[in-house]
């Protein structure tokens, strides 16, 4: 019995002393430098819709030093407006030691943080290394000037709404000319038919064949499924397309012909700017902006600022009016004729 205990015993130790050998045997060992120097191949940007396949800059680091046990280590470059302290960054992985983004791919980075094209900017740029989430380092930070370009460009949708006129067509715009475009479309009940075109001309046009965009003689009228606001949608490089019902903005108010309660709908712009128009005879009184005919949604302000369920707009004076509402900037402008 004591026999059988001591041998018992010493497996114990001798699986322990296995158990613990292998355990060393496995663990991971690294050191990993820090991010290195970025360096910068000009730090002022070029940018323009006729250069926007070239290199817009290139950005350079040395590779991370790793001794011991290699592991991967994943290198970021961010880029963010300069002052937000990188708050929001927009990220690029990369795979190498340098990045060279083109000159669209910076300007629609740019376009993206809400600034505006044709106006001076400043961006900062870092790199980020990240052998692991508790071990993240950042380079030195790099100013770049930059002012971004407006890279759309349009189509246009010829349809039963408004006589089949390419010259008069409703615009689709492409914010960044990629072959995507979109725009909201007002179509009357009854006249919900149209084609797409690349000019105000029918020497092209798009209809649908098999669910497709197509220019085959055969291919069918699009058509919104509904009268009202909508949002169309074209991909000429898929061919394919999207129409959805769109929201609509309006003017109410005293001073309008009505007064409150009544509405009077206003014209999206599709010029990529997000902008709603109007062209109306006003009197003296105030006036708000509604979405959908309905004042959950409504925006009111003063001295062309506009503020969500604000107080009336004063309109000082009777007249015709062009009414400009741009709700990414949050302005308005009233603008007597």
């Amino acid at each position: 019995m004591k026999s059988n205990i001591i041998k018992y015993i010493s497996l114990v130790l001798v699986t322990i002393g296995l158990w613990s050998c292998k355990k060393d045997g496995t663990e991971l060992v690294s050191d990993v430098s820090p991010a290195g120097t970025l360096t910068t191949s000009t730090s002022t940007l070029n940018l323009s819709l006729a250069n926007a396949t070239a290199t817009a800059v290139t950005l350079t680091f040395p590779a991370p030093v790793i001794t011991g046990v290699v592991i991967p280590v994943t290198t970021t470059i961010q880029i963010d407006v300069k002052g937000r302290n990188f708050s929001n960054p927009t990220e690029v992985v990369v795979t190498n030691t340098s990045y060279a983004p083109k000159v669209s791919d910076i300007n629609a980075i740019l376009l993206g943080f809400g600034l505006k094209a044709e106006v001076p900017a400043e961006i900062e740029v870092r790199l980020k290394s990240a052998p692991a989430p508790n071990a993240i380092t950042y380079s030195n930070v790099l100013s770049l000037k930059a002012t971004p370009y407006f890279a759309a460009s349009w189509v246009y949708a010829p349809g039963a709404y408004q006589g089949w006129a390419p010259l008069t067509a409703d615009s689709l715009v492409s914010p960044d000319s990629d072959g995507k475009y979109s725009g909201i479309i007002n179509f009357p009940a009854g006249q919900l038919d149209f084609k797409v075109t690349p000019k105000k001309s029918w020497d092209l046009a798009y209809g649908v064949l098999n669910n497709l965009l197509s220019t085959d003689g055969s291919a069918a009228n699009l058509a919104a499924p509904k009268a009202g606001p909508n949002l169309v949608s074209v991909d000429l490089n898929a061919k394919t397309f999207s129409i959805v019902e769109a929201e609509l903005w309006s003017v109410t108010g005293s001073a309008t012909p009505l007064g409150w309660g009544s509405d009077i709908d206003m014209k999206y712009i599709n010029d990529g700017k997000k902008t709603w128009k109007a062209t109306a005879t006003l009197s003296a009184g105030d006036i708000k902006f509604r979405k959908n005919h309905d004042y959950g949604s409504n925006y009111g302000g003063a001295a062309g600022s506009l503020v969500f369920n604000g107080g009336n707009i004063a309109v000082a004076e009777g007249g015709t009016y062009t009414i400009t509402f741009d709700i990414p900037n949050l302005k308005y402008s009233l603008v007597k004729n």
